[in-house]
């Protein structure tokens, strides 16, 4: 059955929808008037400019309001999401003494030229995030973090090197979809390795999602406000399925 809709604001679907886009126009009169019409030709009606701010000589931040007139058949639209059952600290160790003779090796690095930690480093160091452990914390897990700038063959050559059961990859620089490449550049190492089946290989960062994870080629993807348990539920029940079928 299909279900149509449009934003909500006030009132369900009135439409109501926010914009903030950046121009490369002074902030005056004229840059606004650019602004507005830029939303209406988006097809947002009863634009109204309520913040302007400018980043530097000619170019000028816009936040617009406005009414979208579109509408999106919410029935219809497909997506996928990372099916394992999530399982806390606790459950994921005894997981692992039960289902292996010996502990898991993570390996996981911020690839390419990415020089943010910040999301591997969530997942991976002791301390963790926003109260959640890192794996370096989790018995029975070898947790190896290989920082910032790890090129795709250096993390290769790297997980051969420890064995590693589970290849974590984060990337944060998305610009000009950059994170599109290196992905795919090490997807391909691997193939070309003969070394794709020898890992699980799980991808995260702030514009990754399952879909996009499974679409070039690796085991999961997870994207914003995903924590170490997440990753490690869904590696190790990964992992276990694997060896079923081996």
């Amino acid at each position: 059955m299909a279900k149509w809709m449009r934003p909500y604001g006030d009132t369900m679907n009135d439409g109501k929808i926010q914009l903030s886009f950046t121009l490369p126009l002074n902030n005056n009169a004229h840059g606004e008037a650019c602004a507005k019409a830029y939303a209406e030709a988006l097809n947002i009606h009863d634009v109204a400019v309520v913040h302007a701010e400018t980043l530097s000589d000619g170019f000028t931040f816009y936040v617009v309001y406005g009414t979208a007139s579109k509408q999106i058949d919410a029935a219809s639209i497909k997506a996928t999401e990372v099916e394992t059952d999530v399982m806390d600290k606790a459950t994921i160790e005894t997981f692992i003494e039960t289902h292996f003779n010996r502990p898991l090796t993570f390996i996981g690095a911020s690839t390419g030229t990415d020089a943010h930690t910040v999301g591997i480093d969530a997942i991976m160091n002791m301390k963790g995030y926003s109260g959640h452990y890192g794996l370096e914390r989790y018995k029975n897990i070898n947790a190896i973090n290989l920082g910032s700038q790890v090129d795709n063959e250096a993390l290769l050559e790297a997980a051969v090197k420890h064995q590693a059961d589970v290849i974590l990859i984060s990337q944060t620089v998305t610009q000009k979809d950059v994170h599109i490449q290196n992905l795919t550049a090490f997807i391909e190492l691997l193939e070309a390795e003969h070394k794709r089946d020898d890992f699980i290989v799980i991808i995260g960062g702030a514009r990754i999602n399952h879909s996009l994870a499974k679409e070039l080629g690796y085991d999961a993807g997870f994207g914003p406000k995903k924590f170490a348990f997440d990753v490690a539920s869904f590696a190790v029940q990964a992992l276990r399925d694997k060896k079923k079928n081996v």
